[in-house]
């Protein structure tokens, strides 16, 4: 039957993740079969701790478990299901890479010479809002790695070619045994080639690979937004050894537009309305963006309701942001800004004086409305100031 798992961790139930960490850490330090030279019976013990661990570290399983015991993990690491590579996997997630790049098996290291994919790189691309809502072919000039001409990528001046390290003997690696692990290394000679370089390739130095600029077309999705990430493979840097380039990763952002905001898929514009067209109601134009969807129109009508305010919104369907993975579109959002009129002479003032004169509160009802609140308010602040007999 197998053990409880908080009793193989030598843990309480209540103890937090870091603590199972520390608790994992030690036990697998002390049964790894690399310190108990072929221990069966250590072997078995690495094994149930990192099953154990699987499970309570993972906070799903830790509450199935928790609720059912065994039964309610079962096919999840418990009783004895993981394999020992299984287990390995997890020690060197809470150790790190120990196996491939700090410690070795005695007598079974791995060394890391070989083909090796080049780095990934970032590339900042800014666009207008234009170009995000139509989308568009853009090229752009981007900094990589690539094979040198002069020594076609092997580093050696022509006419010569590399030779086997000596120091590693082309493994690339170099071990040490210090107590019950092996210690490994990059070899210093050869930085980890396998083969050294006698006579060096000037352009580039002896690396096999000089920087310098590409040119890209990119086509830019319409209806991207600020911060997309666009990912173009084997665009980055030369791999190394033979080994496969890394790859591009775009990060777009959005210029600020003078006129419009973008929110999600709609695009919000604020558009002055003269008092007398917000009063009578009428009929104004606001800006939108060419498209298809707009006729090539870089307007379009918008009718104002009699006794508009400032911050009224009309919705326009179908003439925000196109979605970038489908035919949906947002809408464009106009805002009016009820402008009231400068700069008046005698007789225009006059008429503004007439209107208020023969205005009551049925054409001001928010006025009303408020001036009732505030009375209400003020009459309850002197009724609280007012001392008691």
């Amino acid at each position: 039957m197998a053990r409880c798992f908080y009793e193989v961790l030598g843990v309480e139930r209540s103890v937090d993740a870091n603590g199972l960490k520390v608790a994992y850490r030690k036990l697998a330090m002390q049964y790894h079969p690399d310190r108990n030279n072929g221990d069966a019976e250590a072997e078995a013990r690495f094994k149930e701790v990192g099953e154990a661990y699987s499970i309570l570290s993972d906070p799903n399983k830790r509450a199935a478990y928790d609720r059912f015991g065994h039964a309610g993990v079962n096919g999840a690491a418990a009783g004895g299901g993981a394999g020992f590579h299984d287990v390995n996997d997890i020690f060197a997630e809470v150790f790190g890479d120990v196996f491939g790049d700090v410690f070795a098996r005695a007598g079974g290291g791995r060394g890391r010479s070989g083909p090796r994919r080049g780095s990934d790189i970032r590339y900042d691309l800014e666009i207008s809002l234009e170009q995000a809502y139509r989308g568009e072919e853009v090229t752009i000039e981007v900094p990589t790695t690539s094979a040198c001409d002069t020594c076609q990528g092997s580093g050696a001046k022509p006419g010569s070619s590399p030779v086997t390290c000596q120091g590693c003997h082309g493994a690339g690696r170099v071990r040490q045994a210090n107590g019950f692990f092996a210690v490994e290394r990059t070899c210093p000679q050869c930085g980890g080639r396998g083969q050294v370089i006698r006579d060096r390739c000037e352009p580039c130095f002896g690396q096999g690979y000089v920087r310098k600029h590409r040119s890209l077309s990119l086509k830019v999705p319409a209806g991207v937004d600020d911060g997309s990430r666009i990912r173009l493979a084997g665009e980055g840097d030369i791999g190394l050894g033979g080994g496969p380039r890394g790859d591009l990763y775009i990060f777009v952002s959005v210029q600020p537009h003078e006129l419009f905001e973008r929110d999600n898929l709609d695009l919000l514009v604020t558009v002055p309305v003269p008092m007398a067209v917000a009063a009578l109601g009428g009929e104004i134009e606001a800006p939108c963006l060419v498209s298809e969807a707009c006729d090539g129109q870089c307007k379009a009508s918008v009718k104002v309701p009699e006794g508009s305010q400032t911050g009224r919104t009309i919705r326009i369907k179908g003439k925000g942001m196109p979605h970038l993975n489908g035919r949906q579109r947002g809408d464009l959002v106009v805002e009016l800004f009820v402008e009231t009129p400068t700069n008046l002479n005698a007789r225009q003032k006059e008429l503004l004086r007439e209107l208020a004169a023969c205005c009551g509160e049925g054409q001001h009802p928010r006025n009303t409305g408020f001036v009732k609140k505030a009375r209400r308010f003020w009459s309850e602040i002197i009724g609280q100031e007012t001392p008691t007999a």
